[in-house]
């Protein structure tokens, strides 16, 4: 009886709290009892195993789930808020890429090991591997984990579907609901995962190795405070020619204070719906672009799949040119539109923009463990971004429209 309760009262808590309580613990023993917190180290492989393993699969199920369930009405001004959606998206992504070579992190990661396979020189090298892993057999590239394979033939598969009956529309989107599910359970692990890797960490390493973490963690809050205050107002002003702070600062200030406690953009869609109504914006527009946006408009995760990437590739000493660079903020853009609208949903997107560099799917596991661990702020923040511009873009598209007409 006493573990049921352990375990009910566990389920019930904060996954927020219960994260910054692994980690305080995981270094409380990793100095003080080291040779204890070197076994912990499985708790920490189990939890990476489990991401490594459900990622491929939930990469194909999302994509393909939100292309096919997309139904864009342009008679609703849907297209230029989409416009908004991918060109703010591809504007955080660059943000991102920027900011990791501004600042510049690396990380300490539990087993380095197995770091690189063929890791490319150039962008014609890397767009030699990408054509080749683009026509992958979809199933070897659900067995090994070619990510971008997978990408290409969830989106494929996802315009396929666009023409078959609602039903099996309906079965596929209830397919990407079970996995999501299936991706909470996993991350409701975090805790032990967090704890585990943390403890063997500080043990093998000392204290200094969070400090990685606290720096990554700054790079990756300033770029999407950067995105939030200076780039979105831009592409706000560009549409509505006026100053766009006072609707910047409401939708960071009713949308993204919620979702920041929230850390999920679908559960964050009934506020938006409300502040959408409260703006007087068009029921017939913000009632497709704010559920839309919850799903394909993904800024912070586009900032999130960036640096992670590009700090695993600092990490492992591969060198990184101008046009591969770009060539990953549009992965990371169009990896972001397939990000889950639950927590955690972005960081499961970050073996497929690895993959672009050589980055095995081993280390990539492990960056997506470090981002877990610090997603306590990242994830919080990212998803108040996410969120708040879903209504911001969804206005500023439709005061545009207003002024046309």
């Amino acid at each position: 009886m006493k573990v049921n309760a352990f375990a009910a009262a566990f389920l019930r808590g904060s996954l927020v709290k219960q994260v910054v309580i692994g980690l305080i613990l995981g270094a409380i023993i990793g100095v003080a009892l080291p040779a204890l917190a070197l076994k912990m180290s499985l708790l920490g492989t189990l939890f990476v195993g489990a991401l490594k393993s459900v990622a491929p699969i939930l990469v194909f199920i999302l994509v393909m789930s939100a292309l096919a369930s997309q139904t864009i009405d342009t008679s609703s001004n849907m297209r230029p808020i989409v416009v908004l959606y991918l060109i703010g998206t591809l504007a955080a992504s660059l943000v991102g890429v920027a900011a990791s070579f501004l600042f510049p992190t690396t990380l300490t990661l539990p087993n380095p090991e197995s770091g690189v396979s063929d890791a490319p020189t150039g962008i014609t090298e890397v767009l030699h591997t990408l054509l080749l892993k683009v026509v992958d057999n979809p199933v070897n590239a659900l067995l090994s984990a070619n990510y971008i394979g997978i990408l290409t033939w969830a989106i494929l598969f996802g315009f396929a579907l666009r023409m078959v009956a609602p039903g099996t529309k309906a079965v596929i989107s209830d397919l990407a609901l079970a996995m999501t599910k299936i991706v909470q359970w996993i991350i409701r692990l975090a805790p032990f995962g967090v704890f585990g890797i943390v403890a063997s960490t500080v043990a093998a390493t000392g204290l200094s190795s969070l400090l990685s973490y606290a720096k990554l963690v700054v790079v990756l809050v300033g770029a999407m405070a950067f995105v939030a205050l200076v780039v979105n107002p831009l592409i706000v002003w560009f549409k509505i020619r006026q100053n766009p702070y006072p609707l910047v600062m409401q939708c960071l200030a009713e949308s993204g204070l919620m979702a920041f406690f929230s850390r999920s953009s679908a559960a964050n869609i009934p506020v938006n719906m409300d502040l959408a109504k409260k703006l007087g914006l068009r029921e017939e527009t913000y009632s497709v672009s704010i559920p839309l946006g919850a799903t394909i408009n993904m800024a912070g995760a586009a900032i999130t799949i960036a640096v992670l990437t590009l700090a695993a590739v600092h990490t492992l000493g591969i060198e990184v040119d101008i046009a591969t660079a770009f060539l990953l903020s549009l992965l990371a853009t169009v990896a972001a539109c397939g990000a889950s609208g639950v927590p955690g949903g972005s960081l499961l997107l970050i073996p497929m923009a690895c993959s672009l560099f050589g980055v095995s799917n081993e280390i990539a596991a492990q960056v997506i463990a470090i981002g877990v661990t610090i997603s306590v702020i990242q994830d919080s923040v990212e998803t108040g971004l996410n969120s708040s511009t879903d209504v911001l873009f969804t206005a500023a598209a439709d005061i545009a429209e207003r002024r046309k007409a």
